[in-house]
């Protein structure tokens, strides 16, 4: 069962599972999206998305499921586009990492003094995405560090794609916990919904392209990680967790202490 792993759970916070495109980064509009507008460019095609058109797209799950469609719509033969997207994909995933790599994609607001604060009070931090890992690993390490994250669940170790809980149960498995003691961070209903479905209490950040997703029966939503100088704007909070403007070390703490409860 979602959450089964490991001991009793403790009525304490000991892990955080993060999401990382949307989340720990705001890497669609201004990583994904430049990317595939590249790729495209190189192939001499004309398709642009901008980013109205982008946010529509992220509809479908899964960048070269994302390039099927769009070819699907426009009329193109299942052979071609289905041989176009996969070549297009892989072209973008070198573009991406080369962008991660060179610092092109920076961290959300407040997401590095959350992590800070978290590590010094000894809660381990855990990754679970169903990116890819060979632009994973190259943005984790050049924002953050990659020796920061205990745990790092990507595309690789499960490829199904969120709402799936695969990637949250697998980082749970991986940290020896109970879901009652690792909450987690996600920016979409599709992640909010694979980490529920794992067990786990889940905190919604939301960004410009999902603030307007139905998370009825979210834990928390608020629209960033917020910060001293600009408080996040709580967008719903049904346990009463009464976060400080920002997300915290505390406000976690007591939704561990109310999944524990609750579970």
């Amino acid at each position: 069962m979602p959450g089964s792993q490991g001991s009793e759970a403790p009525n304490r916070l000991e892990a955080v599972v993060l999401d990382v495109d949307g989340t720990l980064v705001d890497s669609e509009r201004d990583g994904h999206r430049v990317a595939f507008n590249r790729a495209f460019e190189e192939a001499g095609l004309d398709d642009r998305w901008d980013v109205d058109l982008y946010g529509r797209l992220l509809e479908v799950t899964g960048g070269e499921r994302r390039l099927n469609a769009y070819f699907e719509d426009r009329g193109m033969p299942e052979d071609e586009r289905r041989e176009l997207a996969g070549t297009l994909h892989a072209r973008k995933t070198e573009i991406f990492t080369d962008m991660a790599s060179r610092g092109e994609i920076e961290p959300r607001p407040g997401v590095i003094e959350l992590l800070e604060e978290l590590e010094r009070a000894g809660v381990r931090l855990a990754v679970a995405t169903t990116g890819s890992r060979q632009w994973v690993g190259p943005l984790l390490d050049r924002l953050f560090g990659l020796e920061r994250f205990e745990v790092v669940v990507t595309s690789a170790e499960a490829p199904e794609r969120k709402p799936d809980p695969s990637a949250h149960t697998m980082a749970l498995e991986r940290l020896g916990l109970a879901a009652s003691a690792a909450p987690a961070v996600e920016d979409s209903v599709n992640g909010w919904r694979a980490a529920k479905a794992a067990g786990l209490a889940c905190v919604v950040v939301v960004n410009d392209y999902t603030r307007e997703q139905d998370f009825d029966g979210a834990d928390l939503i608020l629209d960033g990680f917020g910060q001293a100088d600009a408080p996040a704007s709580v967008l719903a909070d049904p346990h009463k967790l009464d976060p400080p403007g920002r997300l915290d070390l505390e406000t976690l703490r007591r939704l561990a202490a109310w999944s524990h409860s609750a579970g």
